[in-house]
């Protein structure tokens, strides 16, 4: 008997294009709803934050619709398995500095920051790599090479080497995947990204699944 399909959560919170990571979900078998609903995240087997735009605005939003509360429930007490998405992966610091200083989620010893690459371009958009730096559960095996697809202009500067599971390189070397216990986040887009974006968003599936199954136990 096949185990069924696992169920995620997308955090509707007006802020970014959330049908493109839907849409990539659902071609990978997932049920996928959009919600600000308590009730149907607390329902779903991990939720995913995406977003585009400014680091300010993102939080504004997430307080605006009564969120943060929420989700601090779900992820860091419930233990429900998260994915953060560009901006989505900003918001997990303690500070962001773009059009100011904003308090963030505070989830990671980190900051965010504006890219200082003289001779290159900001927004960093397009295809780079990202080198895997120790075991990852969404990526593979240390010292891995894949390509994904970015488009920002911040980054994140991590307190806690220890979290960093991929970094890139765009005239300085920056965090681009995090991993802390049931919390995950990528600077690029998955979503975006085809081959190696699928199997992360299917890695990071599986992993929905089996805390669904557990939790169902």
């Amino acid at each position: 008997m096949s185990q069924p399909a696992a169920t995620v959560a997308i955090i509707d919170y007006e802020f970014g294009n959330v049908r493109s990571v839907a849409n990539a979900l659902e071609a990978l078998g997932a049920a996928v709803q959009i919600s600000r609903s308590a009730e149907v995240l607390q329902s779903a087997d991990a939720l995913i934050l995406p977003g585009v735009g400014a680091f300010g605005d993102g939080m504004a939003n997430l307080k605006r619709f009564g969120l943060i509360s929420t989700l601090e429930e779900l992820v860091l007490r419930q233990k429900k398995p998260f994915l953060g998405i560009c901006v989505g992966m900003q918001l997990l610091a303690q500070t962001g500095f773009e059009g100011g200083e904003h308090t963030g989620l505070g989830w990671v010893e980190a900051e965010v920051i504006r890219f200082e690459t003289p001779g290159l371009k900001v927004p960093h958009v397009g295809w780079n790599d990202v080198r895997i730096t120790q075991k990852s559960k969404l990526l593979g095996e240390a010292g891995e090479v894949h390509s994904y697809y970015f488009v920002h202009s911040y980054h994140l500067r991590c307190r806690d080497a220890s979290i960093i599971s991929g970094v890139c390189e765009y005239g300085t070397e920056f965090p681009a995947v995090i991993e802390r216990g049931n919390i995950f986040a990528v600077q690029f887009h998955p979503e975006k990204s085809q081959k190696h974006g699928l199997q992360l968003l299917s890695n990071f599936l599986a992993l929905a699944q089996t805390a669904g199954n557990t939790a169902a136990c």
